[in-house]
């Protein structure tokens, strides 16, 4: 473990004031309303944030909005040297990055630093803005007539981010939108909100001008006031599914551009022919890392036929092995959950679900976890039906539910008739079924022996159903079509065989 990996020292610590951030500086709240910040694998409040209040909010998105016209006149090259200088520094402090997410998410290092990683991605992919933003040309449409077509930033932008990814989602928003000429109020988790201005101070290190990316705390009246300010052009969103509608619903009744992409409940299909140890190593780390607060989690396992009883004992096997603790530590695989009420509400899930029938086959409230951190043991749930609770909501916990099959066409079914498509994979040596799956399946992002299929940056990250609000996936191509909009546009000069002005030069036709 390197040395930026130790964790801050355990004596009393005074608590933090965390601030905004505009119009480049620092700016302390001024609306005498703050949010606790914890450190979730000690159990105690380490910072307190400010809630931003409407008269800051506008003045956030004003700061944007006067930035605007700068930046966007900025030429794609310097744009790009921009975001070149982004990337570097960003990989020179992603450990610095990394230290804060585990501080406050309390996922174990190694994790952050690959929420780092996935972000600067997206960062490497913005780095290619001269390319991406390159428009079509027909010349001689019509006589004289030549068209063209040009993408142009749609002005202020705020990005909504969960708490799960704090500098990740952040990355996959600001990056793109940015880099496209568009200025950027992020509006991060209140849980876990200081990455979002080390972000920022990095951001202005690397020669993004002052107002061009700001950063306000809050919770609904921070949100709703973004909603519905008439300087914010476009909004981005990450979260559950009912914010998520009441973001897109709200955000376009105010006729703005909306990206919302909400919950998931992603299943795992593995075929009798599957690798069951491949399977079960898949199902554990999809299932359990990051205490399963990703939307891309395997949160069930559907087993068909044969598969079944092997793969949960090989399930069973792997969880005492996982050694859940403070993130900091090097031999720990599982931190805790965000915030003490979460862990219990993730933990009445496996109560309900014993309650309905399922059977705790590891885990639950009676496995004590060392510490006064929100710790939960890895649990995992056999003989869950479509119809338990258990099955059909998002718990974004360390649970792992196991639904029993007979045949593939019904762990299909199950799938396709579930109301979340984000992402799902199939298990099998069989090819042919492999293709048929990514064929029928009714999902955004599906994995073929890969439990997270989350896609590489120069493609596009969303769901289908109820994982997505709007009609545009987040980075890659569709990203950078929604930080721009399209403009076709057809010209026609004088011809020069008539024109008046001496160009020096016989004029022929």
């Amino acid at each position: 473990m390197t040395e930026l990996a130790t964790p801050p020292a355990e004596q009393e610590q005074e608590i933090a004031r965390i601030s905004h951030w505009i119009g480049g500086r620092s700016v302390a709240g001024s609306s005498g309303r703050s949010g606790p910040v914890y450190d979730p694998a000690m159990g105690r409040q380490t910072g307190a944030v400010d809630f931003a209040s409407v008269e800051e909010v506008d003045r956030a998105v004003r700061t944007a909005r006067d930035a605007f016209p700068a930046w966007r006149a900025t030429s794609l090259s310097k744009r790009s040297e921009i975001l070149f200088r982004m990337r570097q520094l960003f990989y020179e402090r992603r450990e610095d990055i990394a230290r804060m997410l585990t501080a406050e998410h309390g996922k174990v290092f190694s994790d952050a630093l690959g929420e780092v990683a996935r972000g600067l991605e997206v960062i490497e992919f913005a780095c290619g803005i001269p390319t991406l933003l390159k428009g079509d040309y027909s010349e001689q449409a019509s006589t004289g007539v030549d068209v063209y077509s040009i993408r142009q930033p749609v002005g202020v932008v705020a990005g909504i981010t969960p708490f799960n990814f704090p500098a990740m989602v952040p990355m996959w928003m600001f990056a793109p939108a940015l880099a496209c000429g568009n200025t950027f109020v992020l509006k991060p988790s209140e849980k876990d909100p200081s990455a979002s201005l080390l972000i920022a101070e990095l951001l202005q290190e690397v020669g993004i001008p002052d107002g061009v990316f700001n950063v306000v705390h809050g919770d609904k009246l921070a949100v709703d006031a973004l909603l519905d300010h008439p300087d914010v052009d476009a909004i981005s969103f990450v979260g559950s599914t009912p914010i998520a509608r009441y973001i897109y619903e709200r955000g376009s009744q105010a006729g703005k551009r909306v990206q919302a992409l909400a919950g998931a409940k992603n299943h795992m299909v593995v075929l009798p022919d599957a690798d069951i140890e491949m399977a079960a190593d898949a199902a554990v780390s999809a299932g359990y890392g990051s205490a399963g607060e990703r939307c891309m989690a395997i949160s069930v396992v559907v087993a068909v036929g044969d598969a079944a009883d092997p793969l949960v004992d090989a399930i069973k096997e792997r969880l005492p092995k996982i050694k859940v603790g403070n993130g900091f530590e090097p031999d720990v695989e599982m931190g805790p959950l965000i915030t003490r009420e979460h862990r219990d509400k993730v933990a009445s899930f496996i109560d309900k679900g014993r309650e309905a029938g399922a059977t705790i086959v590891a885990g639950g409230r009676e496995q004590e976890v060392d510490g006064d951190g929100f710790f939960l043991a890895p649990s995992l749930l056999d003989n869950v039906t479509p119809q338990m609770e258990v099955y059909l909501e998002e718990i974004f916990g360390p649970v792992l539910g196991v639904t029993r099959v007979e045949t593939y066409d019904e762990a299909l079914r199950l799938v396709n008739e579930n109301s979340y498509g984000n992402g799902t994979a199939i298990f099998t040596r069989d090819g042919g079924v492999a293709r048929q799956f990514q064929f029928d399946v009714q999902a955004g992002m599906v994995g073929i022996n890969v439990p997270i299929p989350v896609p590489v940056a120069y493609y596009s990250f969303g769901g289908w159903k109820d994982s997505l609000f709007g009609d545009t996936h987040i980075y890659g191509p569709e990203g950078i079509n929604f930080y721009t909009r399209g403009k076709v546009v057809t010209s026609r000069w004088p011809d020069p065989a008539t024109s008046k002005v001496d160009l020096g030069f016989p004029q022929t036709r």
